[in-house]
């Protein structure tokens, strides 16, 4: 039995806390059928059978590299427009590689930075096809690699987090480049296609703590984030980022810059209980069942014991919370804890606003 999925107004109400009919799910995004192989038509018969509450818009974000032989490839639309890839024979860990080898490079990076008006970055979508395809479900507008993401895959982890002391200028000019791009694909997709939302990507914690201090939080993200989120909000949408690892030392910063949701609160690395009793009613917890240990390596009660957990821990007698995974599922989930997550999000999401 296929269960509905929920109208864009009951996820709104959720997000900005008017007391939804149901605790809103959308595990689908992060659980991609093929990953499952020879099961991945399994997976995408449990998926028929429950809602997955948001729809995605994916617009059509510069590549990296100007990828000469790639036919698809929109030639000057990267972020390294006349700067040539390294030998494909160069492997080194993916956030060790460098493109940007020297900050002499900017000018030039600069001057031959990517169209931020390019007609194909949301040439898939009309207004149109956009409300055909989603049916009446919250929209969202999604790219992976904000800022810090960005700047490390640019620049290499250990390159940038010295950058931040020692060439602090060019961080910044590289940085306002980003936001000004980022700010017309969130315009964008609110003028043109009408979406709900603007959700992005940033991983800035570790197991134990942020990548970096709260100074450099405050003095290079906090002003270009509130730059994003001011420009959602100008366009009508929801402002949504995922964030792993520990992340409590910047919240009051999100809060104060009025992000609407936040994903995942990483079990294991943030207190969830703490982080419900200081931050709830103030932001929408997207939260995000475990996919270190609960899901892969815990059995169908388990999983729905989580499940319980998430929902009574986050969800507020006015909402505030949706359900989702923590990260990608990997193919090590058995399909009973997969029907196990699926499953008791649907029914004791509906119980729960009963």
């Amino acid at each position: 039995m296929e269960r509905p999925h929920l109208s864009s107004e009951e996820v709104r109400k959720a997000i900005e806390h008017r007391s939804p009919c149901r605790v809103p799910m959308m595990l689908h995004p992060w659980n991609p059928a093929n990953t499952f192989g020879e099961r991945a038509s399994q997976v995408e018969e449990i998926q028929r059978q429950y809602p997955n509450d948001a729809y995605m818009v994916y617009p059509r974000m510069p590549a990296h590299w100007d990828e000469v032989d790639n036919p698809d490839h929109i030639q000057g639309y990267s972020w390294m427009n006349e700067t040539p890839p390294p030998p494909s024979e160069e492997k080194v860990a993916h956030d060790a590689s460098v493109a940007i080898k020297d900050w002499s490079q900017l000018d030039g990076i600069l001057e031959a930075w990517p169209d931020k008006n390019q007609e194909a970055m949301y040439a898939a979508y009309t207004r149109e096809s956009l409300e055909e395809q989603a049916q009446g479900r919250y929209t969202a507008t999604h790219f992976a690699f904000c800022f810090y993401e960005r700047l490390w895959s640019l620049r290499g982890m250990e390159n940038i987090l010295c950058d931040f002391y020692t060439h602090p200028e060019e961080v910044s000019r590289l940085m306002d480049a980003l936001t000004e791009f980022y700010c017309a694909v969130i315009s964008r997709a609110g003028k043109q296609l009408g979406v709900d939302a603007f959700y992005t990507t940033d991983d800035i914690g570790m197991q134990t703590g942020p990548m970096f201090s709260p100074a450099i939080f405050k003095g290079f993200f906090k002003p270009r984030y509130k730059k994003l989120i001011d420009t959602a909000h100008e366009n009508g949408m929801h402002f949504w980022l995922h964030t792993c690892g520990d992340v409590t030392l910047f919240l009051d910063d999100f809060i104060e810059l009025e992000l609407d949701v936040i994903h995942p609160i990483q079990k294991y690395a943030m207190d969830e209980q703490e982080v419900a009793s200081r931050f709830g009613g103030k932001v929408c917890f997207w939260a995000g069942m475990d996919v270190q240990q609960t899901l892969p390596r815990g059995t169908p009660e388990e999983v729905r014991a989580e499940v319980r957990f998430m929902i009574d821990t986050y969800d507020r007698p006015d909402g505030g919370c949706m359900i989702t995974a923590g990260n990608a599922i990997t193919a090590d989930v058995s399909l009973d804890n997969l029907r196990a997550l699926y499953d008791e999000t649907y029914h004791y999401g509906v119980a729960h606003r009963s």
